[in-house]
């Protein structure tokens, strides 16, 4: 087996386990005050360069402050073999990751994952060249999709046991998932429920049906949050995941996504597609607690409708 990167655009390197102690205060201090106190073992100066080379987390974020305030609600951790990796992307940024799960919130224009004509560059490559930098054995698995340009919170599973446990209950495990909307027009009713059933043609197009034999049943639960300048703002629930639902959905409602030219959208003020997965509850695969994460609704939708 190939050796693979340490770092992206590092020098490759086998994989070898990280030492990583961990400590709880007992009080109110500051961090380097308290690895002080904590690890007596080990000269100051070398504690403090465990400080400057990212090998010091708080809780799950990676500090590099002396005087960063911390309590007995906080655990330090300290990795003595390297710095701990930290992941950036402008366009993914993680949400919560854990030995069987990453939830990441994903900008707009991003592809879930690779096709014919792209296979790199997309939240699944990003992520994955992320987690095999933390550890080379370690894989991810999509378990479900956002379009391009739908921005918003979506999960990947870092095993089989906890991909096919998510795909396989779908419905049971995941909990509520909320999306925002800017469409066209002044919806009138304050909220509702659009059923429907939702087909697909050969130009991979999604339109309404009223045949159940041609079509699989959609459901939509929408509430209206705000309207102004010929827009309105929409939270919008699903009870089923089909291809499309939302934007198809909002067509035959008569109020487009805004952007979205595929599905009837005459504008595009903010230059994208205005839906955004904000909302994302289920339960966790492998514990089976129950997981809650949600992200603000973008600037650029609230300033459409005030």
């Amino acid at each position: 087996m190939k050796p693979l990167k340490s770092k992206p655009g590092a020098e490759r390197r086998r994989f070898s386990p990280d030492v990583i102690e961990t400590y709880t205060p007992l009080e109110d201090t500051t961090l380097l005050k308290f690895l002080f106190d904590a690890m007596p073992q080990r000269k100051r100066t070398n504690v403090k360069e465990l400080l400057q080379h990212n090998q010091i987390k708080v809780n799950n974020l990676v500090v590099t402050q002396f005087d960063t305030p911390i309590s007995s609600a906080d655990t330090i951790y300290v990795n003595l073999t390297r710095e701990f990796p930290r992941f950036y992307n402008r366009r993914l940024s993680i949400v919560y990751e854990d030995d069987d799960i990453v939830v990441v919130n994903k900008g707009y224009g991003l592809l879930s994952m690779g096709n014919d004509k792209v296979k790199e560059g997309t939240a699944y490559s990003i992520l994955k060249e992320y987690i095999k930098w933390v550890d080379p054995r370690q894989k991810i698995f999509i378990v479900h999709r956002l379009d391009r340009d739908t921005s918003g919170l979506m999960m990947f599973a870092k095993n089989v046991h906890a991909k096919e446990a998510m795909q396989h209950n779908w419905n049971n495990m995941v909990l509520n998932r909320t999306y925002v909307a800017v469409v066209e027009g002044n919806v009138e009713t304050d909220e509702g429920t659009i059923q429907t059933y939702l087909a697909e043609n050969s130009k991979f197009e999604v339109y309404v049906t009223e045949n159940p034999d041609e079509g699989q049943l959609a459901i939509t639960r929408y509430k209206v949050l705000q309207r102004k300048n010929g827009y309105t703002l929409m939270e919008l629930e699903l009870d089923t995941g089909r291809k499309n639902q939302i934007r198809v959905h909002m067509k035959h409602l008569g109020h487009p996504i805004t952007g979205d030219r595929r599905y009837g959208a005459k504008s595009s003020p903010i230059h994208r597609l205005a839906l955004h997965a904000r909302t994302l509850r289920f339960v966790h695969p492998i514990t089976r607690r129950e997981m809650n994460f949600s992200t603000p609704i973008p600037i650029s939708f609230q300033k459409m409708t005030k």
